[in-house]
């Protein structure tokens, strides 16, 4: 056994005492992000000296409810959180504007919950509306393999694709201003219109942080497969390379357009400013799988500035949505400086506009099989 005993709570302490058990694992409450790692192997538990990784998971104690005092299961349900609960969840770092900036911390000392979908960091600030602040946890140790390998989740991720190797349906792409636009609620509202279009529709989040409330709102809408960036192997895309955030969104989309829907939602999380999101957008990739954008904004406002840099990319947006279709006259702005339809989440349901948006699709012969293979 690499068990050893760490400093913390009075369990711990105790002399001679293993801190692995089966039952003692399986008793813990395992966190969405972990969805991929089997639960029915033996793992090991270590807590020597080492630097965590993004995507290493932990088995951790919780020690006083923050922010988070729920915590998304692997089944989709949300168990709420009571302090000395043991979870297990994965390293990583997060980028949201509206909750938290964390980071992997360096030691495997108390930290921080700081995704509801099970992400372990070091908050280093987060929106003054948090009044909580962080919920803290203290991590009992890393689960190891019995070959000495950590559980990670790139162990378990989906197989990466470096190239297509044929034709892709219409891929059509939700961005917006920031977060909390509208941009979650717009893609499921599009599947559903989508789906009752008769179309077979796929969704992946090519970026964001590991959470299943998306997840299991884009199913309920309609949409299957479902995919995000941890079935490629991470906890969250927040300072990854602009490649691996390249080769995600390509991984997802090509396991998507593999299982033949007949159209692709993709999502991309956070806003234009953000640093991998403006990446992704600028990039090759991007442009290939992308046929259409529609974009979110909270104003009219915000519309505008974020249409405009879209169109600096050289990128095909097809309509507004997100938070400002509450206000007419924002509608009514944002129209007229665009020059683009907007659509309420209750218009994107509808199958009519499914088909505008296909037929649009098709007049631009924007048709992302035609361009080829990418490099990997």
């Amino acid at each position: 056994m690499i068990n050893s005993p760490i400093r913390g709570s009075k369990q711990d302490r105790s002399p001679g005492e293993s801190l692995f058990t089966e039952e003692r694992l399986c008793n813990a409450a395992w966190a969405f992000t972990t969805r991929r790692v089997p639960r029915n192997e033996t793992y090991q538990i270590y807590n020597k000296k080492m630097t965590p990784r993004a995507g290493d998971l932990v088995l951790a104690r919780v020690d006083v409810l923050g922010h988070h005092r729920g915590l998304q299961l692997r089944c989709g349900r949300r168990k709420s959180l009571f302090s000395g609960d043991e979870i297990v969840v994965a390293y990583g770092n997060r980028y949201a504007s509206s909750q938290f900036e964390a980071i992997v911390p360096r030691t495997l000392g108390p930290c921080q919950l700081v995704a509801g979908g099970g992400v372990a960091g070091k908050a280093l600030s987060w929106h003054n509306r948090i009044s909580r602040g962080p919920t803290e946890i203290t991590p009992v140790g890393v689960l190891f393999r019995p070959d000495g390998k950590r559980v990670n989740l790139q162990e378990y991720a989906l197989e990466e694709v470096t190239c297509f190797t044929n034709r892709w349906p219409p891929t059509i792409a939700v961005v917006g201003t920031a977060m909390d636009a509208g941009k979650t609620d717009a893609a499921a509202f599009l599947v559903r219109g989508m789906v009752e279009a008769g179309q077979r529709v796929g969704y992946a989040k090519v970026t964001g942080t590991g959470a299943g409330g998306d997840t299991w709102l884009l199913k309920d809408a309609g949409a299957d497969p479902v995919l995000d960036f941890t079935d490629a192997g991470y906890t969250s895309t927040y300072r990854l390379e602009a490649k691996d955030v390249e080769r995600v969104c390509h991984t997802l989309v090509a396991h998507l357009a593999k299982s033949g829907v007949d159209a692709i939602i993709l999502e991309v999380a956070d806003g234009l400013l953000q640093d991998e999101t403006a990446a992704l957008l600028q990039s090759e990739v991007f442009r290939a799988v992308t046929s259409a954008v529609l974009f979110t904004a909270r104003d009219s406002m915000g519309a505008v500035a974020g249409v405009n840099r879209l169109r600096e990319y050289d990128l095909p947006v097809v309509g507004l949505s997100g938070v400002l279709t509450a206000g007419p006259l924002q509608c009514e702005e944002a129209t007229t400086a665009t020059g683009l339809p907007t659509y309420s989440r209750e218009e994107l349901a509808e199958a009519a506009v499914a088909r505008g948006i296909l037929a649009w699709i098709d007049e631009q012969e924007v048709d992302a099989g035609s361009a080829g293979a990418i490099a990997g």
